[in-house]
């Protein structure tokens, strides 16, 4: 009877196998365009993970920081450049890791450690847990069966991997309120529980200036971090109905992805497909202000956590279309920073490289921060690569004002004469889009009882007629 049962066995098994090589092309496509979607998560996790090991050669725990404001070498979806970062990867297959937060004296702190899906698991600073007053953070493994210290801010991971983005915001970017929050940076501190007694010497890796490179690349290369990150997590319920379908592209849990060299052009055109959604839905998000094209971030990460289960449904287009924009959402959206988006003109038109646009930003933004304008790559969601200026915020004491204190901003491939300070780089032949941040945001933000005007297209004799002007 063992016999024949084993035979069985083996007959379905070969003649599964025999099925998915026969998969029809255009389902595999398919299969693999949503396993994209899917995916975009925890495999723009992987880019940023491999990023922090091979261009900083940082090792788990190392603190990865900028010591000045990110330039386009700093290439992870929609950075800032009006602050700090600070970032590391954590690995919690040897147990709980410490994660130490200075109090926040005189110096804007904030940020959140995410799971390797992205999902936000704790606030930092004054509108996080230790509301500002500094504290030691545990991040605890799934399944953890040790036990747990008192004296900690207790964070339950649901993945073995993730990683932390702070914020530092000094008082003025002048050399000596820089050097007070690079010196803030060096007393954040990880380590693993284990070696929570004598902790070992924390390892600063300045990365201003050089290259940091965590950006996805849209060809065969998704699907093989997609296959290491199902290989290094283990599965969660919400994701057991992909398994079936990664399957039909060479993907499954426990072996390598060897995809012949007829399926990378497929899985190329899947994810390539991907991204186009991606870059078109990132367009369809609802109007902030009424009639407005400044668009409100998706109510659904939000409203669930950012883990997009709603009832019995995962958002995955919601999700992908998220993590295609950004990565290391805060918990607590809108408690320290409001962004909003805008991909298209006051006449409805893309926003495109070779064309001059202008955003007149009223006076007095209801801030208790500061605010900025930044421009973004619409193909990777990251700077624009090489760009000479990404960002115009109000740190910058030389800024241009009108006489009513309001301040004109100018987008192009070149500055109008006597306005780079409010001059934001784009490339001609390429689409972009900006977030306008607001930090420290104050009701007027919240309520919309203050607005931010479109950005408008303006004609090149309006611009030259800008840099005649004295």
């Amino acid at each position: 009877m063992k016999t024949i049962l084993s035979a069985l066995l083996l007959f379905t098994l070969a003649n599964l196998s025999f099925a998915q090589d026969k998969v029809d092309p255009k389902i595999q496509e398919q299969n693999a365009y949503k396993a994209a979607i899917w995916g975009m998560p925890i495999v723009s996790f992987d880019a940023m993970r491999e990023a922090y090991q091979r261009d900083a050669k940082a090792k788990y725990n190392d603190i990865v920081y900028w010591s000045r404001p990110a330039d386009s070498k700093l290439q992870i979806t929609t950075p800032n450049s009006s602050t700090l970062y600070v970032y590391l990867n954590y690995n919690l297959n040897n147990g709980p890791i410490v994660i130490n937060v200075p109090e926040a004296k005189n110096i804007g702190l904030f940020g959140s450690m995410n799971d390797a899906w992205q999902v936000p698991l704790v606030d930092i600073g004054p509108k996080g847990e230790d509301k500002g007053k500094g504290g030691k953070y545990l991040l605890i493994p799934p399944e953890y069966k040790g036990d747990i210290p008192a004296g900690y801010i207790n964070v339950n991971a649901l993945t073995m991997n993730g990683y932390a983005i702070f914020r530092v915001i000094p008082k003025s970017f002048e050399e000596k309120d820089t050097k007070k929050a690079v010196s803030l940076i060096k007393t954040i501190r990880a380590y693993p529980l284990a070696e929570a007694v004598y902790p070992p010497k924390q390892r600063y890796i300045d990365m201003a200036g050089k290259e940091f490179n965590g950006i996805v690349t849209y060809d065969s290369s998704f699907f093989t971090r997609l296959s290491r990150m199902i290989n290094e997590e283990k599965i969660q319920a919400r994701d057991t109905f992909a398994m079936d379908q990664l399957k039909t592209i060479g993907i499954e849990r426990g072996k390598d992805f060897t995809p012949d060299a007829k399926a990378a052009p497929m899985l190329t055109n899947a994810v390539k497909k991907a991204q186009q959604f991606f870059m078109t839905a990132a367009t369809e998000m609802d109007p902030y202000y009424s009639g407005s094209h400044w668009l409100a971030p998706d109510p659904t990460g939000p409203k669930t956590g950012f883990n997009f289960m709603e009832g019995d449904k995962l958002a995955i287009e919601s999700r992908g279309t998220l993590f295609f924009l950004a990565c290391a959402p805060p918990k607590n959206l809108g408690a320290a920073s409001i962004y909003l988006s805008q991909f298209k003109d006051n006449k409805d038109q893309l926003f495109m490289g070779d064309k001059n646009y202008r955003l007149h930003v009223p006076a007095n933004v209801p801030v208790n921060q500061y605010w900025s304008a930044t421009v973004y790559d619409s193909e990777t969601a990251g700077f624009i690569k090489d760009s000479p200026k990404q960002t115009v915020d109000s740190f910058n004491k030389k800024l241009a004002k009108n006489a009513d204190g309001s301040v004109d901003i100018y987008f192009g491939p070149k500055a109008p004469q006597g306005k780079s300070e409010n001059w934001i780089y784009t490339q001609p032949g390429k689409r972009w889009f900006t977030f306008f941040r607001f930090y420290g945001p104050e009701e007027a933000i919240k309520n919309k009882t203050w607005k931010l005007p479109d950005i408008e297209s303006v004609s090149t004799n309006l611009m030259q007629a800008e840099e005649e002007k004295p």
